[in-house]
């Protein structure tokens, strides 16, 4: 594709140099970049990558988007926002995939990876063939890729979509970070419909305090982006979105809402409820436990109403969803207890999965969990309160420690469990703490292991060494 083709779709402030050029690939990353590549220079948190315009250049980029004017010999274009036109130059060289697409959006702290699996799965029933983006990876047809980033950089994103396009894909399901919507990740997408899950505490390492995580959250629903939006009302982010988006539908189960549940009846087997979705009713048999998951229903059976769907496609689809990688999935049964891995990295999140199994309990509840390093610090004695308030035993172990000693993270969540004077260990090696808990578990107990949920690493020192709950835990019971 011609510079020039591209430069006529965003928004440029000056060039320098010529246009005429072959472009056969964008990049934004030095340590990747390829000979004839368009290159995007920005600012970022720690590193501007405007200050190693040399080796850009000697790494053979054919041209340079960046944000002001630098000494260099190929072309440069200047514009206001580089990670903006990021965003819109890659939609524009992998022929705009998005508008051959329907997409629909998921953004909330918790819950954005099951909803979006339980809209792909009522989709389906429907007949039509779909995509799903987020934290577990990309899945679309046969073809699965490994998860990267919650929400893909906008590169690898638009370059996903315009696979979806060629394999056939209609619909498109995405968790929609916060992150990438700070950074713009999905600038110029539109979205046939957005979802709200909820906004619980995350992320103030990076965004410093609730009421700027929030506002983040808040704007995918406030600036034209979504066509339809579908918000939890039992969420105060969520009653705020309400209050000034354009056609939006609430859901719900404790404030009025135009879709809720009724007559709930939980088991350690899932979820039964009768479904009043804008005032038809049906009842649903949802074979994921918790009531959380009864939100996430809620938030899908919404969505679809709302794009068509009928409500008995709606009903099987979220029947046919048998579980979800790492999202409360019930993983194995050891001398008669259930152990149950879960993604729960959050207070509000671990909290909500705790709670619910509590109340499934015949025995004793055991949590083994984690905090993640170089990551909000302030949340870690507030999960080991959550913890040790709802569960008989707690076992303290690593998560991914990344640059940080984990006997400094598992000291600081230690602070929020000993008030409660409850029992607790301490096991820094995580394979050691799961199988020193197992060991714990009689008939009737419950065990679960929080925090990875569905990842496949452990992240130490800047090394993604291979580790997986779900396969750690099968190995130690011997199944």
């Amino acid at each position: 594709m011609l510079l020039s083709n591209i430069i006529e779709n965003i928004q440029v402030k000056e060039i320098y140099g010529r246009t005429d050029i072959e472009i056969v690939g964008l990049c934004a990353d030095s340590q990747r970049i390829k000979k004839g590549e368009l290159f995007f220079c920005y600012k970022g948190g720690k590193f501007d990558s405007h200050s190693i315009i040399n080796e850009i250049v000697n790494s053979g980029a054919a041209a340079v988007v960046c944000e002001h004017k630098l000494n260099c010999s190929i072309t440069q274009i200047i514009v206001e926002n580089g990670r903006a036109q990021i965003a819109r130059a890659a939609q524009v060289f992998y022929g705009f995939p998005s508008e051959k697409l329907k997409l629909i959006g998921v953004t909330g702290t918790n819950g954005k990876t099951t909803v979006t699996h339980m809209l792909s799965e009522i989709y389906k029933e429907n007949g039509s063939k779909t995509g799903v983006i987020g934290t577990l990876g990309v899945k679309f047809g046969e073809k699965f890729i490994s998860p990267e980033l919650t929400t893909p950089d906008p590169i690898y994103l638009n370059f996903i979509l315009a696979e979806m396009v060629k394999d056939g894909v209609e619909y498109v399901f995405m968790e929609v970070s916060a992150h990438a919507i700070y950074f713009d990740k999905i600038y110029g997408l539109e979205f046939k419909a957005g979802i709200f899950t909820n906004c619980t505490q995350d992320h103030l390492d990076f965004f410093g305090n609730m009421k700027d995580y929030s506002d983040c959250k808040k704007s995918f629903f406030l600036n034209g982006r979504c066509k339809r939006a579908i918000i939890n009302s039992d969420d105060v982010t969520g009653i705020e979105i309400l209050a000034k988006a354009s056609d939006a539908v609430s859901y719900g189960l404790k404030n009025p809402a135009d879709v809720f549940a009724v007559d709930l009846d939980e088991s350690i087997d899932g979820t039964k409820f009768v479904l009043n979705l804008m005032d038809e009713l049906y009842e649903i048999k949802l074979r994921l436990p918790a009531i959380y998951n009864v939100y996430n229903a809620l938030a899908a059976a919404a969505c679809a109403k709302q794009m068509g769907i009928k409500i008995n496609v709606i009903a099987r689809g979220l029947q046919n969803l048998q579980t979800v990688e790492g999202r409360l999935e019930r993983v194995a049964n050891y001398n008669g207890a259930e152990i149950f891995v879960d993604f729960a990295h959050t207070p509000d999140g671990l909290e909500q999965s705790l709670r619910s199994l509590k109340r499934l309990c015949k025995g004793k509840l055991y949590c083994l969990f984690g905090c993640g390093g170089n990551r909000d610090r302030t949340k870690r004695p507030v999960m080991g309160a959550v913890a040790a308030k709802y569960a008989d035993f707690c076992v303290i172990t690593s998560d991914n420690p990344r640059y940080e000693d984990p006997y400094d993270i598992i000291s600081e969540i230690e602070k929020g469990i000993k008030p409660f004077k409850k029992p607790y260990v301490t096991v820094t090696e995580r394979d050691v703490a799961t199988e020193y808990a197992i060991r714990l578990l009689n008939k009737g107990d419950i065990l679960i292991v929080a925090g990875k949920g569905g990842e496949h690493y452990q992240e130490i020192a800047g090394i993604k060494h291979s580790y997986n709950d779900n396969t750690v835990i099968k190995n130690i019971i011997g199944n």
